[in-house]
């Protein structure tokens, strides 16, 4: 991206500022990000979504907007500057909508920067875990009141653990004798804990768990500190659609509480780190418990082996697809990956009463 393009797509916005430099944020998987430095502040994030990924980014943006400003009334006693740092602000284009799209079909959208902020890629301490927590809830709480009807499901089925096994039977029927046999014993676990791993989505379908405005991508690097550790807000917005506590609290914890690595192939140092766990939801029901139901709270244990298993599965059913979906540095990286969810799920059941 030349310095040139980047300019002539951040002048589109409705922004009195002038550009002064850029460089590329290489934190995100999905979309490209640019911190757009100005001859005076602010600054400014500047975002391309990649809709190849995302099949509605009008309505995906749309989402991010009206759930920012949802935030903000709740919290306009604060003073603005406050307000600023503690909820992404997003800046409209020049033709009134919150996106450009370029000739080359790209959509781009615009965000103030929050300065002095630092992100974690994990965490080592409890009080980064807490204040995570804190964050998440907040984030929930703030938005419990709002109608998640009117949101784009922007990743449909993304949690959907029917529509995941319905993905698992079908690699199943296709897979290889030998990839099946390799899988053998996960193979075994999946059905084992095929009733229990649907809980969480017939309460749901039944209706005895609220449909919310929830974030979905809820790893500890989507949660902006101040330069002491103390949590501003939930940035990375792009997958706030409907679904229910669970998905956001079990994605946290399942991302959070892991002693090592996602792929790491020495089981023995995979670990549910029970502390962190503990941290994360003493701040995470500080700020949201008001507004749950019992049966919601009562659930939350199994949301993290629910969202562990989820991803557990999905490793599984690609590596059983030949390793369609995710990208894969060796031929059993997908089942490695599996195993190490699979004895987070072992670790966390045996140390806990879930």
């Amino acid at each position: 991206m030349t310095q040139e393009k980047l300019i002539y797509i951040f002048n589109h916005f409705d922004h009195a500022s002038k550009y002064s430099s850029h460089k590329e944020l290489a934190s995100g998987h999905i979309n490209d990000t640019f911190l757009i430095e100005t001859k005076e502040e602010p600054f400014y994030i500047l975002q391309r979504i990649n809709h190849n990924v995302f099949k509605d980014v009008p309505g995906l943006i749309l989402n991010k907007v009206l759930v920012s400003k949802h935030i903000k009334n709740k919290l306009s006693h604060l003073p603005e500057e406050a307000l600023k740092r503690r909820v992404l602000t997003f800046i409209p284009a020049k033709h009134g909508e919150y996106y450009y799209r370029d000739e080359d079909g790209n959509f781009w959208n615009v965000m103030l920067y929050i300065k002095e902020s630092v992100t974690h890629e994990i965490v080592t301490n409890k009080e980064v875990a807490y204040e995570g927590g804190k964050l998440s809830g907040d984030f929930l709480n703030l938005t419990s009141d709002f109608d998640a009807s009117v949101l784009t499901e922007v990743i449909p089925k993304f949690h959907d653990m029917s529509f995941r096994f319905w993905q698992f039977d079908e690699a199943l029927k296709n897979a290889s004798e030998e990839r099946k046999e390799k899988a053998k014993l996960y193979l075994d676990k999946v059905i084992e804990l095929k009733e229990e791993m649907h809980i969480l989505q017939n309460l749901k379908e039944f209706g005895e768990i609220k449909i919310r405005v929830t974030h979905n991508d809820t790893k500890i690097s989507n949660a902006l500190f101040d330069k002491d550790n103390k949590g501003l807000c939930i940035i990375d917005t792009d997958t706030v659609m409907p679904g229910i506590v669970h998905y956001d609290f079990g994605d946290a914890i399942r991302t959070i509480c892991n002693t090592a690595a996602e792929d790491e192939t020495n089981l023995d140092l995979v670990t549910f780190n029970v502390e962190f766990y503990e941290a994360y939801k003493k701040g995470f029901l500080e700020k949201v418990e008001s507004a749950l139901t019992s049966l919601e709270i009562k659930t939350l244990p199994l949301a993290a082996k629910t969202m562990i298993f989820i991803m557990a599965l999905r490793f599984l059913t690609d590596f059983l697809n030949n390793d369609v979906y995710y990208k894969t540095k060796y031929p059993e990286h997908n089942l490695d990956r599996a195993k190490n969810q699979f004895k987070l799920i072992d670790s966390m059941v045996s140390q806990m009463d879930v």
